[in-house]
């Protein structure tokens, strides 16, 4: 009778819905970006939102979305980064070898680094190094890029290449 009384979404007695489990990720806003689409009706405005989400522990993701509204953007685009987990390998939190990565024109170089060394990089490298448990290592920007959106992805090809050492 309950289950009949509750329809078929997930509500307590009093038709509230239950409060949401604690993510095991975390998540942070890259880039937020108005774009715009030129009809004959006139301009129409949206949102392009870029996330990244990682567990600190060696899975991270990349999720871009648009939408109307800035919110709406940012919660597209952090379900399509928790679909696109990659799993980065470390090795005594650092990355095993040295990798070099491209997308479009942003290219970026990642050195392994001693421990105690700390994260050597800047802007978006660092953030997604940062979320993937990623503590000592050494990044440079190879090309004149300075596209947020280019960047964060040629960084995630660079982790992608990543191999355990044997």
């Amino acid at each position: 009778m309950e289950q009949q009384r509750q329809g078929k979404f997930n509500r307590d007695r009093r038709g509230q819905f239950p409060p949401k489990p604690k993510d095991e990720f975390d998540s942070m806003v890259l880039d937020l970006a108005r774009v715009t689409r030129v009809t004959k009706g006139g301009k129409q405005m949206r949102f392009r939102a870029v996330v990244v989400v990682g567990n600190r522990k060696g899975k991270i993701g990349l999720g871009v979305a648009k939408g109307p509204d800035v919110a709406i953007a940012v919660e597209k685009s952090t379900r399509l980064a928790k679909k696109n987990l990659i799993a980065v390998p470390m090795f005594q939190e650092t990355i095993p070898h040295e990798v070099v990565a491209k997308y479009g024109p942003a290219r970026v170089l990642l050195r392994p680094q001693a421990k105690g060394r700390g994260l050597v990089a800047g802007g978006q490298v660092r953030v997604i190094c940062n979320l993937t448990g990623i503590k000592n290592v050494s990044s440079k920007l190879l090309s004149r890029s300075r596209n947020k959106l280019n960047i964060a992805r040629a960084t995630i090809a660079a982790l992608r290449q990543l191999k355990t050492k044997a």
